[in-house]
């Protein structure tokens, strides 16, 4: 049996709009068996709503990794244990594809790099931000050079946690892609390169102060809102109670704060202020996570 544990993910951390993400520690685990032919379990989080066919990300993953060795795919008995929610902005789908590649890689003996399997999985997704960390752990920054992906780690200072608000809604990925516009200003790509730099500075440095001002957006949050009217209330929320920054996670519709103390007074704001806009929904609290997806 093969068991492979993937963690949640958050993209963008703002100002990084496709090149910035970071783990987190909650974490969904598929275990993959040999067997006469291919069955799928799915418990927990989108268990009633998750294809069971070759439409799951997991099985059209490990249908991708044989196809690219070019060996036949076996018979396999999948069970996903499932904690991320579903649409929320926490990485689901790239989880699902990591666990994919990373279980097809085990059962064929190793036979791709890591390096490999992160340009197969962005091939899949079509964006690094989600699975290079979920692959790499940590917090990551990746960018693309024609189909290859290169990417590093950023040091992620002590005591930086993150507390998550959880919205009751899904939001598309697809739709709040379709949202943004095909042309920004100048002003506003000028405004979000800087602050993507200030975030590489504030980690290197651990002067967390800067991440306020690092964490700000003018590329697709603005444009997101009209998907969720209550976002910038709830960052603002989270910042004026203690975050050292606040953003929407991926598409949304989860709320990322970066924090390092009030984790609590943090949690309760930004539930409040959804709430206040009749926003259901729950906070939590997670570490980020150091590592990547791995067997266990």
């Amino acid at each position: 049996m093969i068991r492979v544990r993937v963690p949640a993910t958050s993209a963008n951390l703002g100002a990084g709009f496709d090149c910035y993400g970071l783990a987190l520690s909650l974490f969904n685990e598929v275990e993959v068996t040999l067997a006469e032919q291919t069955t799928l379990i799915i418990e927990g989080e989108g268990a009633d709503s998750l294809p069971r066919d070759e439409g799951n990300l997991v099985l059209r993953a490990l249908h991708w990794y044989f196809d690219a060795i070019g060996q036949s795919v076996p018979g396999l008995h999948i069970r996903t244990r499932n904690v991320i929610p579903v649409a929320r902005g926490l990485g689901g789908s790239s989880a699902a594809i990591v666990s994919g590649l990373v279980a097809g890689n085990a059962l064929a003996g190793d036979l791709l790099s890591p390096s490999d399997l992160l340009d197969m999985a962005v091939a899949i997704e079509g964006h690094p931000d989600n699975v290079a960390p979920a692959l790499l752990g940590g917090i990551v920054v990746g960018v693309m050079n024609g189909g290859r992906l290169v990417t590093d780690s950023l040091p992620v200072p002590p005591g930086l946690r993150t507390v998550i608000f959880v919205p009751d809604f899904q939001m598309s990925t697809e739709e709040a892609r379709a949202i943004l516009p095909k042309q920004v200003s100048r002003a506003d790509v000028v405004y979000n390169l800087s602050r993507t730099a200030l975030f590489a500075a504030a980690m290197v440095s651990g002067n967390l102060g800067l991440l306020k001002e690092a964490m700000r957006d003018r590329l697709h949050q603005p444009y997101r809102t009209s998907m969720f009217p209550a976002m910038p209330h709830i960052i603002e929320a989270a910042v004026d109670a203690g975050a050292l920054g606040a953003c929407l996670s991926g598409a949304g519709s989860c709320i990322l704060a970066l924090v390092s103390h009030n984790d609590n007074a943090i949690a309760q704001a930004m539930q409040s202020e959804a709430q206040r806009h009749g926003v259901g929904g729950k906070s939590i609290m997670l570490d980020i996570c150091h590592r990547g997806a791995h067997l266990y």
